[in-house]
This record gives C-alpha cells, sequence and structure tokens, in this order.
C-alpha cells in the first residue's frame, strides 16, 4: 500500500510469515553497540530531557533533546523552547519559530537515571497555540468541571507494518486465515510482536503512563493497549506519551506502528474507545447520571464524529460502517454490553447501577485532547 490507509493484496492463506523486514534499515542496525557508551559517566549536574510535541498533522509526533543542568520538580519548572514550524507543517518559512511550552513530565525509560521526556503543546510567534494545539481548549473545559473529577480510561489499537507498510508477518501477496483465533491469541501463528508489546508495557510503567493492560486484537499484528484511568486532560498527555514510547521502541525492533484507523478492508479497524465517568456516575445510583449523559450525547452525534478523528470524520467513515464490531458513523445508538453501539454500558455497571460509559467512535488516531474536551462539554457543561 502506498499510504498506509489501505491494504490490497492477493489472497494466499496458506502462508504465515516470511522476511518481513529484510528492507528495513533499523532492523539492520546493531542494537548492541550503544550499549557500550551507555554506561559512559555523564557531569553529575546534567541531565537529557526529550520535548515530545503534536505536529501539523494533528497524528504524528516529533521530539528534540535537550541538556538541562538541574532535575525539573514540575513543568512549570522546564525552560520554554522553541523549533522550526515550517518544517513540522505549523508555520510559514520566514517566520517559522514555534514554541514548546512543557505540560507534563515523565521518566525516560530509553536513557533511565533522571533522564526525563517532556510532553509539550505548540504556539506560534505571536503566542496563540497552533491549529493542531487542542490541548488548551481541553484544559480549558477541564478547569471548568474539576469539580466533578472526570475520569478517562483509552484503549488504544493499532497495527505493526513491516518497511513494505504490509501488515508484520502478513504472508507475501496474501492473507493470512480469516479473523477469529487472533483475540487475545497464544501461538507463533497466531501473534506477531510480543517482544515489543511487552517492552512498551514495561517502559510505559517505568515512565509513570498509568497503562493498565495489553491484549492481542482481531487481526493479527494488531494490538492495544489501555491507559488510565487517568483525570481530565491528563488522560491526553498519558496517551500521547504513551504512542510516543510505542513508536521509539518500534524504531529499534525495525517495524513500523500505524494508528490508521482501517488499514485493511473487510478486517477489524482500529479505535480508540474511550471509558468516561463522573463522579457522580461512580456512586451509588449513578446509572442515573450515565443516561443522562448519554442522552446529551445522542443530540451532538455528528458534532462528536467530526472531532474524533484529525480529518472531521472522514478517517471514520472507513471505519464505522455497522460492521466489524461498530456501529454506522450516521446513527447514534447505546446499549448494554453492545459492541455494535456507539456508546455500550458495560454489562457489570448495568448491574451495579453505577460505574461508567463506553464512547465506541473515536479513532485510533484521534487526538485524545479532541475527544476528552467534547465528552467533558456535552456531559458536563452542557455545550
Amino acid at each position: 500500500m502506498a499510504d498506509s490507509s489501505h491494504v490490497k493484496i492477493e489472497d494466499n492463506p496458506k502462508i504465515l510469515s516470511g522476511p518481513v523486514l529484510t528492507n528495513s534499515p533499523n532492523a539492520v542496525l546493531s542494537k548492541t553497540l550503544l550499549g557500550r557508551y551507555n554506561d559512559l559517566q555523564l557531569p553529575a549536574d546534567k541531565i537529557l530531557a526529550t520535548y515530545v510535541w503534536i505536529d501539523g498533522t494533528g497524528e504524528h509526533l516529533r521530539c528534540k533533546d535537550r541538556t538541562l543542568n538541574f532535575i525539573p520538580k514540575a513543568p512549570k519548572d522546564l525552560p520554554v523552547w522553541n523549533f522550526d514550524g515550517s518544517s513540522t507543517g505549523q508555520a510559514e518559512g520566514h517566520n517559522s519559530d514555534t514554541f514548546l511550552i512543557p505540560r507534563a513530565i515523565y521518566k525516560d525509560p530509553f536513557r533511565r537515571g533522571n533522564h526525563i521526556m517532556v510532553m509539550c503543546d505548540t504556539y506560534k510567534y505571536n503566542m496563540e497555540p497552533t491549529e493542531t494545539n487542542n490541548r488548551i481548549k481541553c484544559q480549558e473545559a477541564y478547569d471548568r468541571c474539576k469539580d466533578e473529577e472526570p475520569w478517562f480510561g483509552i484503549e488504544q489499537e493499532y497495527i505493526l507494518l513491516d518497511s513494505d507498510l504490509r501488515p508484520f508477518g502478513w504472508p507475501p501477496g496474501g492473507f493470512p486465515p480469516p479473523q477469529g483465533p487472533y483475540y487475545c491469541g497464544v501461538g507463533a501463528n497466531k501473534v506477531f510482536a510480543r517482544d515489543l508489546v511487552e517492552a512498551h508495557y514495561r517502559c510505559c510503567l517505568f515512565a509513570g503512563v498509568p497503562i493498565c493492560g495489553t491484549n492481542a486484537e482481531v487481526m493479527p499484528s494488531q494490538w492495544e493497549f489501555q491507559v488510565g484511568p487517568s483525570v481530565g486532560v491528563t488522560a491526553g498527555d498519558d496517551l500521547w506519551m504513551a504512542r510516543y514510547i510505542l513508536h521509539r521502541l518500534a524504531e529499534e525492533y525495525g517495524v513500523i506502528v500505524s494508528f490508521d484507523p482501517k488499514p485493511v478492508q473487510d478486517w477489524n479497524g482500529s479505535g480508540a474507545h474511550t471509558n468516561f465517568s463522573t463522579k457522580k456516575m461512580r456512586e451509588e445510583n449513578g446509572i442515573i447520571e450515565i443516561e443522562k449523559a448519554i442522552d446529551k450525547l445522542s443530540k451532538v452525534h455528528m458534532k462528536h464524529i467530526k472531532v474524533y478523528d484529525p480529518r472531521g470524520g472522514k478517517d471514520n467513515e472507513r471505519r464505522l460502517t455497522g460492521l466489524h464490531e461498530t456501529a454506522s458513523i450516521n446513527d447514534f445508538s447505546a446499549g448494554v454490553a453492545s459492541r455494535a453501539s456507539s456508546i455500550r454500558i458495560p454489562r457489570n455497571v448495568a448491574e451495579e447501577k453505577k460505574g461508567y460509559l463506553e464512547d465506541r467512535r473515536p479513532a485510533s488516531n484521534c487526538d485524545p485532547y479532541s475527544v476528552i474536551d467534547a465528552l467533558m462539554r456535552t456531559c458536563i457543561l452542557n455545550e
């Protein structure tokens, strides 16, 4: 496939694997040489900080490193930095300086020690937010409803690709056997790249990302991890950093992570199902508040669809077809334990009459800040 949006391959279910990484430059580099330098003694008063930000696409990440001569205790301790926004789709060449404001600090699982990773948001030359800075609106909404204690848990699905942009481990020129045995599967003919997934799990926990689970998904080479529960805008910071860690690890393994919501036709797509609750929903008889929220969501369905992927709903058109465990993009629905609904009420929530709801509409490449912002504004702020 030319752009990782679609895969069109001849049907040949007889072969399960092949030499998928032979063309990957990262795969042929020795992964042991860096170890010769990792134990170099660094100056005691120096740490390395990796600044991470969302670029002009609204779905891809960039990063760069700097040296600090102190250990920051909070994001406000860190210096504001800048970058060439004309090279990231966020500024014009004649006025390219774009600013990075630190928002969240995580421990660095790659360098370890006191080194850190910093989630930032982006601002133009005049300190106005860039077009893809959705964090600032999310923060504003959260500041207005923080007393409601909005919790978010996001289920991030993704697929691994080889260097030719084909699903990792799929047979050359064909498909694996039909979906069925791969979800939560075990075995070398059902699950690919578990070692990468395990590394990601551990790196997230080390970094301070509240990853709470992972599993193989319905399509071979498709995986999911869950982040949360996190409070308010922090859920967006956590998910973006988890994505960054996954991309970094994939560099070392010589594979590509795709968050495209429908990478292969006629197979399950990828979503970012978002579990949401307020303090009242989690209290006794909170089901009443959950039903009120669902009613509010039913009245602004298309408004949410437009912010649930970075292309105003166009990506989700390929995924939300009413097939493959999705509801139709054109219709709002809700149901208990239904994965064919827009909103799912988990079975245990219906029985206990309190808990949370699951919004199954966000695409895997959504900006979680936009999803969180929309849910808070609709369900809490009544906008």
